[in-house]
């Protein structure tokens, strides 16, 4: 009995001298995931990112080994269904199908040779002159690089609608907005379109809880931190990315320095 009992004691140092202690939260990996909407030769708004930043933002990541990899992949280890990311990850996303994603940022994905996931508000495109048409986005599908997902039906400011609504109206509403883009999207690209981007970065718990059952498994906003496990699916943090950014708040953000401290950042 008490050989026996010295041997299991034995195994169970050995699993811990081999194994190492459990992951901690300051263990996970968290990864930057980055907001841009439109581009082009000048500043028309505060949401352009002129190209010649935008491209020298690229040319830094690339400089600097860093690795651009797909929102599904992050997604999947974020949800426990696949591994961390690869040291030095950086995610990049583009919302609202604004046509200068077609004209700008295009060739550059193309001659970078990087992923980028596009949230997509369906009611604008082919519609509104800003935007993209049909046939631009399946012309960005065909190249492999991007990734349509949902950025709701029509981009709505979901607190303005919940003060002026009546509750039932607004529930309506909500659903509508996120399963008629979700079916829209999967209809048009032929793609299972289960992550959403919250349009102004607006969310709450109920609000989660609607997305989660309308079928989305991940939700984002622009919150400014890096994504990780210790977030929730729901309300995945984002960067909004400014021209102003340039490369050092770029720099900054990448390299983990605008994180938490305690936090290991790829």
């Amino acid at each position: 009995m008490i050989r026996t009992l010295r041997l299991l004691v034995g195994i169970a140092v050995l699993a811990m001298f081999f194994c190492g202690p459990a992951a901690s939260a300051d263990d996970q990996v968290t990864v930057p995931v980055l907001c841009y909407h439109r581009f082009g030769p000048t500043v028309a708004d505060g949401m352009t990112v002129t190209t010649k930043v935008f491209e020298s933002q690229l040319q830094w990541l690339k400089d600097h080994q860093y690795t651009v990899i797909p929102l599904r992949t992050l997604v999947n280890y974020l949800r426990g269904q696949g591994p961390p990311p690869p040291p030095k990850s950086v995610v990049i996303t583009a919302d609202d199908a604004h046509k200068t994603v077609f004209s700008d940022m295009a060739p550059l994905v193309r001659k970078y040779n990087i992923p980028v996931t596009l949230f997509i508000y369906p009611s604008c495109v082919s519609n509104a002159s800003y935007a993209m048409t049909w046939d631009q986005l399946t012309q960005l599908q065909q190249t492999g690089r991007f990734d349509m997902q949902s950025h709701t039906f029509w981009h709505p400011n979901f607190k303005k609608e919940k003060k002026k609504l009546k509750p039932e109206e607004y529930k309506k509403l909500v659903d509508a907005q996120l399963s008629k883009a979700k079916a829209s999207l999967e209809k048009r690209f032929g793609t299972t379109v289960d992550v959403l981007a919250w349009p102004f970065g607006i969310y709450d718990d109920d609000l989660e809880k609607d997305a989660a059952k309308a079928g989305y498994v991940a939700a984002f906003s622009i919150d400014r931190r890096n994504a990780s496990p210790s977030e929730k699916m729901m309300a995945q943090p984002r960067y909004l990315m400014v021209n102003g950014d340039g490369i050092k708040n770029f720099e900054a953000i990448v390299t983990g320095r605008a994180q938490e401290k305690g936090h290991r950042t790829y």
